[in-house]
């Protein structure tokens, strides 16, 4: 069955004829596999008896829906098994609430589950129930997307905040302000052009060469808020000062030139296919170098000291600066 509009309208959330060319005709060859039962209400999924299940869900809402380096579709899905990898757990199903705006192109909706697709072959997920719903003109800006994220991870593993201890190290995977810059220039609302891309993308093979190392306490990817604000909100949740190099903080000299120019801070822009990490000090070189075989541009930034609860940014002059917590969100729509 093909889809006959080249515009979404009211009539495709109708659950008649035009809803279900829509489903058929362009969500199921995109989605399609075993799991995915479109006349079930309801799927049954396996448990593997030596594993727990680990759930989590998401909304995105990003502007513009296509972005150098993804679109909301692929974000989607790497948003979603994100922060399942960063629990200690593998995903492996995703469900799918798409809410599409009246007047929006068709070509654009299949480039975005296109993207969705790939993204989630990539990742090893499959996409075993959905829904679609249809807003009026002006009620949902093209299109938002809600997933749930389905992972399994071996009984026992603990990830915690509360875990981290005075002396223990942070590692980052890689630049921090990638996603965050380039959906800012995508915007074009500041006369500003670069090759700046997303670096929306899976976190599980770095999750995963971490969790092999001893003494890793907890992991988080640092999306709304960036870096800075996964430091304070563990400063908050531990009692203790975290000190960051900026000088050992991988930034990409593009991200660093747009911030300068614009009157940005990259340590509180969003990043997409990163994670942050805590491990103990006596593990910190060994997790590092687990980390380094996946993600070259990993660095060890910093440590946590017994003291009050605030991160202290150790600059490049040698002096040293509080990192507010982050107020007003800088970049609204971004994820």
């Amino acid at each position: 069955m093909s889809v006959r509009d080249t515009h979404i309208s009211l009539g495709h959330g109708n659950g008649g004829r035009m809803m279900r060319e829509l489903i058929e005709g362009l969500f199921l060859p995109a989605l399609s596999n075993p799991q995915l039962d479109i006349g079930a209400d309801a799927v049954p999924l396996p448990l593997p008896a030596d594993r727990e299940l680990v759930v989590t869900t998401d909304g995105f809402t990003v502007k513009p829906l296509e972005f150098p380096g993804g679109n909301i579709g692929s974000l989607a899905v790497h948003g979603t098994v994100n922060d399942i990898a960063v629990s200690g757990a593998v995903p492996r199903f995703l469900t799918l609430s798409v809410f599409l705006e009246e007047g929006l192109e068709i070509a654009t909706l299949r480039r975005v589950i296109g993207a969705l697709a790939a993204a989630a072959q990539d990742c090893g997920v499959a996409v075993v129930a959905g829904d679609t719903k249809v807003l009026g003109r002006g009620d949902c800006d093209g299109m938002y997307l809600a997933a749930t994220g389905i992972g399994f991870r071996r009984r026992g593993t603990r990830l915690a905040m509360a875990d981290v201890r005075a002396g223990d190290r942070i590692l980052v995977s890689g630049p921090v302000g990638d996603h965050g810059a380039a959906v800012l220039l995508a915007r074009q609302e500041f006369g500003l052009q670069g090759d700046l891309r997303s670096d929306s993308a899976s976190v599980l093979p770095a999750a995963q060469a971490l969790l092999r190392v001893p003494g890793l306490r907890f992991m988080r990817d640092p999306t709304r808020g960036g870096l800075a604000t996964v430091a304070h909100e563990l400063a908050g949740a531990t009692g203790l000062t975290l000190s960051l190099s900026e000088e050992r903080i991988p930034v990409n000299e593009a991200v660093q030139s747009v911030c300068e120019l614009l009157g940005f801070d990259p340590l509180y822009l969003a990043c997409e296919g990163r994670l942050v990490a805590v491990v103990a000090a006596d593990a910190a070189d060994q997790a590092l170098h687990a980390l380094r075989a996946v993600a070259p541009q990993a660095a060890l930034i910093g440590q946590f000291t017994r003291g009050s609860a605030q991160v202290i940014l150790d600059t490049a002059f040698g002096g040293q600066r509080a990192l507010d917590e982050l107020q007003d969100d800088p970049l609204p729509r971004i994820c």
